[in-house]
């Protein structure tokens, strides 16, 4: 195939739905990175954050079947998180033979600062749209992943 017979193939590509979301999306945890940067955490480590403090005590392996990250991924996060103070493995209470993590006060101190954090990236990030209009683009959004 030649350039003259597909003139157009990028703008092709750049004009569907799919690579236009994840443009958005991209821009989108940008913001939202660079925000809880100031933290010292990457949106992984929010999210194993968040994770062990809406689940904890718990498992690796339950931390690992929530959030969908490899395993030895999750060690390292853990271990970042521990290391810095804002969470802690200890023997799991429904198992001895296994460890959970639990959030510390200071985890749970610098997850609410992530969350306004991440608040205000959002804000940003919706604010070429009305009030409506964002409410409106979090519905279909919501639409079409619960698809």
């Amino acid at each position: 195939m030649t350039r003259a017979e597909h003139p157009r193939a990028l703008a092709h590509i750049q004009s569907l739905p799919s690579w236009l979301a994840g443009r958005v999306a991209a821009h989108g945890r940008s913001l939202v990175t660079r925000a809880i940067a100031e933290e010292g955490l990457k949106l992984t480590h929010h999210a194993v954050l968040a994770a062990v403090c809406e689940y904890g005590p718990v498992a690796q392996a339950d931390l690992v079947r929530q959030l969908g990250f490899d395993a030895k991924d999750v060690v390292l996060l853990v271990n970042h998180l521990e290391d810095a103070g804002l969470a802690v493995r200890a023997a799991d209470p429904r198992d001895r033979r296994k460890n959970a993590v639990t959030v510390t006060p200071a985890g749970v101190e610098t997850l609410e600062r992530c969350a306004a954090l991440a608040e205000r990236a959002n804000a940003e990030f919706l604010a070429p749209l009305s009030e409506t209009e964002g409410r409106q683009l979090m519905e279909l959004l919501t639409r079409v992943y619960e698809v």
